[in-house]
C-alpha cells in the first residue's frame, strides 16, 4: 500500500509543478493599452480600421497594418513626375506591404492624425466608403517629412471573422 500511496503523492506534485510553471506570480500583467492611449481595436468598424491604421504606422507594427489590408487591396497614387504630365500609379497588397515596411524601418517616429470626414457612404451593408484629410509626419535619418492631403478609402466587411478592412485607398497627398 505504501508504494501505492508514493506513486499518487508523485502524481499530484508533478501536476502541480506543471500548474506552478505555467504561472509565474512575478510577471508583470499585460497592458493592451499604452501611456498615450493607443488600443488596437477588433476592427468592426470602418472607423476601427482607422483606429489601428493609426496604431500601426505610431508602433511600425507590420502585423496590424497587414491585417488591416484586404487580399484585394489597391493603393492608387498620383505621380506628378511621370514624363512632366502626371499620371495616376496603383499597386497591390502585396507591393504595399513591402513599401510600408521599408517606411516603418526608415523612419524614427511616424505621427499620423486624421482630421476632417468629408464623406462617409454606409448605404451598402457591408460596403463603405470614406474620405478623411491627414496629417503624416516622418522623422528619421532619412530626413524630415510632412505630407497632407485626402485620402478616399473603399472598406470591406469580411463575412468569415466581421472584421472590416481598407479594399482601396486612393492616396491624395500633397507634398
Amino acid at each position: 500500500m505504501a508504494p501505492a500511496r508514493i506513486i499518487y503523492l508523485a502524481i499530484l506534485l508533478f501536476i502541480f509543478w506543471i500548474i506552478l510553471s505555467c504561472f509565474n506570480p512575478f510577471a508583470p500583467k499585460i497592458d493592451r493599452t499604452n501611456d498615450d492611449g493607443f488600443v488596437l481595436t477588433e476592427q468592426r468598424t470602418p472607423e476601427d480600421v482607422l483606429t489601428n491604421f493609426i496604431y500601426a504606422y505610431t508602433f511600425k507594427d507590420s502585423i496590424v497594418y497587414a491585417n488591416l489590408l484586404d487580399s484585394s487591396f489597391v493603393f492608387v497614387f498620383f505621380d506628378p513626375n511621370f514624363e512632366s504630365s502626371g499620371r495616376f500609379v496603383s499597386w497591390g497588397r502585396d507591393v504595399d506591404l513591402k513599401t510600408t515596411g521599408q517606411l516603418f524601418r526608415n523612419f524614427e517616429t511616424i505621427t499620423l492624425t486624421w482630421n476632417t470626414t468629408i464623406y462617409y457612404d454606409t448605404s451598402k451593408t457591408n460596403e463603405a466608403e470614406l474620405s478623411k484629410t491627414f496629417q503624416l509626419n516622418l522623422f528619421g535619418k532619412a530626413g524630415d517629412y510632412s505630407l497632407s492631403g485626402n485620402a478616399i478609402f473603399n472598406m470591406i466587411k469580411n463575412d468569415f471573422d466581421s472584421k472590416w478592412r481598407i479594399k482601396r485607398w486612393k492616396d491624395e497627398s500633397q507634398l
